[in-house]
């Protein structure tokens, strides 16, 4: 089981000291998992908003990479490594990140490009989140933009083809979490509602975050295939072989 990450997950003028410290969390949460090993692809964070920066000196943010660069880069990866499944992001990259929407896109080609990889696409289902959303209107809460763009996030529950059940190893998911030691750190929403996870009660963790769900381009979608993830498989299952 590899990771293979586009960035370094270092938004804003970055350095490569922080970027060092983002990918060492990255292997540290990695290893929690049972992950054979991290690799970074060369690229820069392309952040999430308004404002893209520059690129920093030594390499290009992701948004801006060469698309054919980036899936031999990839291919050459899978290649390597004789894999026969990637798990990538949904078509709108979950929320939207740019970052995301890209690597769905690296991935699909890299996976056509070899022609014997099964891709599976990490979502989550739309309908409970924008329920989520219409509650906190009509409670009054402040709604950022990032949270209004949940309606057009994700996917439907009619796309998603498997849901899998990962509430065995809910512990090593929130450890994995918890390794990230520098976001739970920072000032921000995203930040607090990560604190707020990690430190839960295993139970009531497996309870909110025990289920993941994928699409798996090509395949019928009516009846959803249930995975129970046992502690012997934990490290097949990531929530990022992401950017």
């Amino acid at each position: 089981m590899v990771i293979a990450v586009a960035t370094d997950g270092v938004m804003g003028e970055s350095t490569g000291a922080s970027a060092q410290v983002r990918l060492d969390e990255l292997r540290a949460s990695a290893s929690v998992l049972g992950v054979a090993r991290v690799l970074h692809l060369g690229y820069a964070d392309s952040g999430w908003g308004s404002v893209l920066y520059p690129d920093p000196v030594d390499r290009v943010r992701f948004c801006r990479a060469d698309v054919d660069e980036a899936v031999r880069r990839l291919a050459d990866l899978l290649h390597d490594e004789r894999a026969d499944v990637l798990l990538s992001y949904d078509r709108r990259g979950g929320y939207g990140h740019r970052d995301h929407v890209k690597v769905h896109e690296v991935g699909a080609r890299a996976a056509e490009m070899m022609g014997t990889v099964r891709v599976l696409e990490a979502t989550l289902p739309r309908e409970p989140l924008v329920r989520l959303l219409d509650v906190m209107r009509v409670l009054r809460l402040p709604l950022g933009h990032e949270l209004q763009a949940i309606r057009s996030a994700y996917s439907p529950r009619s796309a998603i083809t498997h849901r899998v059940d990962v509430r065995p190893v809910a512990s090593q998911k929130r450890a994995a979490l918890a390794a990230h030691r520098s976001q739970l750190g920072k000032v921000g929403r995203a930040s607090q509602v990560l604190r707020l996870l990690v430190g839960l009660p295993t139970p009531i963790f497996g309870l909110l975050l025990g289920r993941e769900w994928f699409i798996e381009p090509g395949s019928a979608p009516p009846r959803r295939q249930k995975t129970m993830l046992g502690p012997a498989t934990a490290g097949s299952r990531r929530e990022g072989s992401r950017r």
